[in-house]
């Protein structure tokens, strides 16, 4: 039976912060991308384009294989440590080299051909404007829209290929930070919860796991030092209030 419980996710560092936006664009873009509608078309772009400025950062290539150089390093100390799963730990080496050798064959700066791109450019431009991507605004684009689903599939699938190494990089560093630890039971006193992190290591996220029924939702905030988290009540979406109950909930630490 499938977990109903909500996880909310908080990055403690910009790095993991990017990658999260960049897996909500490429899900995004994934479900949209294969319904034969033109409103999941456009939003299927809407979400390629925003990968695309994100990835206009210079510095996100050389980030994610530093973060990559550090997990193989990291990882790589645990082939002697009794209890280890070897299989399993050679398998995540092999996917992070495969995912590595990917990226560095990437020529240029990631993203760069649908940067360049006249025709998404001009779908860009337009989308800054509020109902920007009219008809009257974009032709190309309306008669883009207006053409066979195979044609749009296989132009969505050209624009995929270009980011797909980031895809995959992003996607195999995430489940790496999820996994690397596990969930613990802890008690919010007065819906809130406040913990102290270690020096020196290397927090990557908090993930905080609630049963819908109790009608809270998490408000994480925290830094290299400490984070601390609100359990606010739902009923009311533009006046929340903290909950004054105790609760108890579920909450991972992601330490890698």
């Amino acid at each position: 039976m499938p977990d109903s419980r909500i996880t909310f996710e908080q990055p403690l560092n910009e790095k993991c912060r990017t990658m999260l936006r960049l897996e909500h664009l490429f899900e995004q873009f994934d479900y949209h991308a294969p319904h034969d509608n033109p409103w999941h078309a456009r939003a299927a772009l809407r979400a390629l384009l925003d990968i695309a400025v994100i990835l206009a950062r210079a510095d996100i290539k050389s980030e994610l294989l530093k973060e990559m150089d550090r997990y193989h390093l990291s990882l790589s100390r645990m082939a002697d440590l009794p209890n280890v799963d070897h299989h399993r730990l050679q398998h995540i080496l092999q996917n992070l080299r495969q995912a590595q050798q990917a990226l560095q064959g990437v020529h240029g700066q990631l993203g760069a051909a649908l940067r360049n791109s006249e025709f998404l450019n001009a779908v860009l431009q337009r989308s800054a404007i509020p109902g920007g991507g009219f008809d009257f605004d974009l032709p190309q684009l309306h008669h883009w829209l207006s053409q066979p689903h195979s044609e749009r599939m296989l132009q969505f699938d050209d624009w995929r290929n270009e980011v797909v190494a980031v895809h995959e990089a992003v996607e195999l560093l995430l489940g790496l930070i999820r996994h690397s630890t596990t969930f613990a039971p802890r008690q919010a006193r007065k819906g809130f919860y406040q913990q102290t992190l270690p020096s020196g290591a290397a927090i990557q996220m908090v993930q905080v796991r609630l049963s819908p029924d109790l009608r809270l939702y998490a408000e994480i905030s925290g830094g290299k030092h400490r984070f601390s988290i609100r359990f606010m009540h739902s009923d009311d979406l533009d006046h929340p209030v903290q909950t004054e109950q105790d609760l108890d909930f579920d909450l991972n630490v992601s330490i890698i």
